[in-house]
């Protein structure tokens, strides 16, 4: 078994860049040269992650609503889309493996992520 490293803390502070990094990588990198769907599910992705950041309930969110589960759960089902989208929208190239490596990254780290009682308990 992998060991758990990635608390809630650490996960926080990678919320806000990767929320912006969404929305500017398809600018700084020209997706959707294969599909302009390609481009723009990451620019509305990143708009979502940066509102779900500030509603979750972990010390840099803003408003502080959503529990950091949903949070989580949402991070997943994220991870498992981008890693779908390429080859389900037949996205090729750049497009393709922008996805893919973004979506299997943000499946390691939800996956890599500490469960609460093993906090407490360390």
């Amino acid at each position: 078994m992998f060991p758990r490293f990635i608390t809630k803390t650490i996960h926080a502070y990678l919320d806000y860049p990767v929320a912006l990094g969404l929305i500017a990588m398809p600018f700084l990198f020209g997706l959707g040269a294969t599909a302009p769907l390609a481009f723009w599910l990451s620019v509305v992705t990143g708009i979502a992650a940066f509102v779900l950041t500030v509603l979750t309930d972990h010390h840099l969110g803003i408003i502080r609503v959503l529990p950091y589960s949903l949070h989580l759960a949402v991070d997943g089902l994220v991870g498992i889309a981008f890693v779908a989208a390429p080859i389900v929208l037949g996205f090729s190239g750049l497009d393709f493996w922008y996805y893919m490596v973004f979506g299997l990254t943000v499946l390691a780290v939800v996956s890599l992520h500490q469960p609460e009682d093993q906090v407490a308990a360390a």
